[in-house]
């Protein structure tokens, strides 16, 4: 397990109020990405209808394979397998994967996520303008959902004890206007270039000084760390011309 940087959540309590943090319903469907030796999968398997369990260790997902009866096991890296439909997430997710599962979760359809993070990530994804730590992600998830930290986990609660401290986050998706790929993609280009101003940001990204001459000057004058996710999304729809042409097939 060390060699693989795998680490087990033993701790029963926690395991049982995060499945309690999902409210689930016999008739809900579950995503568990990396259940490792099973012990969330047991519980998740007692209280809802349907698991599905992503797990890319091979001999990991043979191992529980069968041993639940609501359980479909699928095995392979859930960064790049077709991911089946499902309610809601409950997940101790593979830390060294948690930006680009986290993205990629959340560009498809879910009613409520509870997933456990390293406790730094969680603040990052919690974080907001002023904060040091905001960035593309809290700007992205601050955007796409409600998000709440609802308590920190020690790092007794895993075997092999790791070196990091966790957290269980709450994610429930916001109704937005902007689609979420298109989201991330624009407030990714910002972010590479957040030392500058969201005008020159904007620029550098291939928009036109034309299409800016519609926003207001205080917006242009800021760096993108110091907009709020719906300023962003609010810069996109304004500049981008796919909005522009919905807006006008609308009148």
């Amino acid at each position: 397990m060390r060699r693989k940087g795998q680490h087990f959540l033993i701790d029963c309590k926690v395991i049982s109020r995060m499945v309690d943090y999902a409210d689930l319903r016999s008739s809900d469907s579950v995503l568990e990405i990396g259940p490792g030796t099973g012990n969330l999968t047991r519980v998740l398997a007692q209280r809802t209808g349907c698991v599905w369990a992503v797990e890319i260790d091979p001999a990991l997902a043979e191992s529980l394979r069968g041993r639940f009866g609501n359980v479909e096991m699928i095995r392979g890296d859930a960064l790049k397998v077709e991911l089946p439909d499902y309610d809601k997430i409950v997940s101790n997710l593979p830390y060294q994967i948690s930006s680009q599962i986290t993205y990629r979760l959340l560009k498809r359809p879910f009613d409520l996520a509870v997933l456990m993070y390293q406790k730094e990530f969680a603040q990052r994804m919690l974080a907001g303008p002023g904060d040091e730590m905001y960035g593309r992600l809290g700007m992205v998830v601050g955007y796409l959902c409600y998000r709440e930290i609802l308590e920190w986990v020690p790092r007794s609660a895993w075997r092999p004890v790791p070196k990091v401290d966790s957290a269980i986050v709450r994610l429930q998706p916001k109704d937005v206007d902007v689609d979420a790929g298109r989201f991330m993609g624009f407030v990714e280009g910002l972010f590479r270039q957040r030392r500058k101003k969201t005008r020159n940001a904007l620029l550098g990204m291939g928009f036109s000084s034309k299409a800016l001459q519609q926003l207001e000057a205080s917006l242009l004058d800021c760096r993108p760390e110091e907009l709020s996710p719906e300023t962003a999304a609010h810069i996109l729809q304004s500049i981008d011309p796919r909005s522009e042409r919905e807006t006008s097939s609308t009148q």
